[in-house]
């Protein structure tokens, strides 16, 4: 075993609160990193921290808003005194604010843009000295098949399709530092924002569920840890040869 595959790795995941986040978090832990939990608000990790702690695991919860530049600095730097130099980032921090084109604001266009977009930015921008500097590093960019666009999500598709054209140029960039960048694509996905559209379209969340199932060729609706498995993957070493991909993960095919 080399000595750089017996280090304990430190990971960042942020929207790790509940969700995608969560489930990818305690994945991580599992496979063995320390973990910071980014959330907004930092009691809401409390939870995650908990089981990933009973289960033997380090984690820190962090509150930070990632479309604030100085506060995701600090974030960074708390992490990295605290847990370690992170040299794995998971972006999955994100919001929906969904609208017809002709009735959505400026406001909501900018609040999405800003947390998926820019908050992935800072979030990289803050990590890639740590990879660098040990010339190893695995991010990963929480994307969606929204990104091929989608009816009432122009801020969200939009949003997530220039994660993809991100993604792409930081894997170029930084892949001679031993830094691989990837981003995975959701489909429909069992979580609470997918309970929330439920609510708005006003029907049961089963009923919700049982809709998309019909849609997808395997026959069922996504699991946080659906995304968590392949996050796992993207985030080994031994993924050191995967880089600047988007891997749609939603049960089927998409075009």
């Amino acid at each position: 075993m080399t000595e750089q595959s017996e280090k304990t790795r430190t990971a960042i995941v942020t929207g790790a609160a509940r969700g995608i986040g969560a489930a990818v978090a305690r994945r991580l832990a599992a496979d063995g990193m320390a973990v910071a939990v980014l959330d907004l608000d930092e009691s809401a990790c409390g939870a995650v921290v908990e089981e990933i702690t009973a289960a033997r695991g380090r984690a820190l919860a962090v509150g930070v808003d990632v479309s604030d530049e100085a506060a995701v600095e600090a974030a960074v730097t708390r992490v990295a005194n605290e847990l370690g130099s992170p040299t794995v980032l998971v972006n999955n921090a994100g919001i929906i604010r969904d609208d017809m084109l002709f009735k959505m604001s400026a406001d909501n266009w900018d609040a999405v843009m800003n947390v998926h977009l820019r908050g992935a930015f800072l979030m990289t921008r803050a990590t890639q000295r740590y990879m660098t500097e040990e010339k190893y590093g695995r991010i990963v960019n929480l994307s969606s098949t929204s990104a091929l666009g989608n009816r009432g999500q122009a801020n969200y598709s939009a949003a997530k399709a220039g994660l993809q054209g991100f993604t792409k140029t930081v894997a170029i960039e930084l892949g001679k530092f031993g830094v691989t960048t990837n981003a995975i694509a959701p489909g429909f996905i069992a979580t609470d924002m997918t309970r929330a559209t439920a609510e708005r379209m006003g029907v049961t969340f089963e009923q919700f569920l049982e809709g998309a199932a019909k849609q997808i060729p395997v026959g069922r609706a996504g699991q946080p840890e659906d995304i968590a498995a392949t996050a796992s993957f993207l985030c080994r070493e031994e993924a050191g040869f995967v880089s600047g991909q988007v891997i749609y993960v939603a049960g089927g095919p998409t075009c």
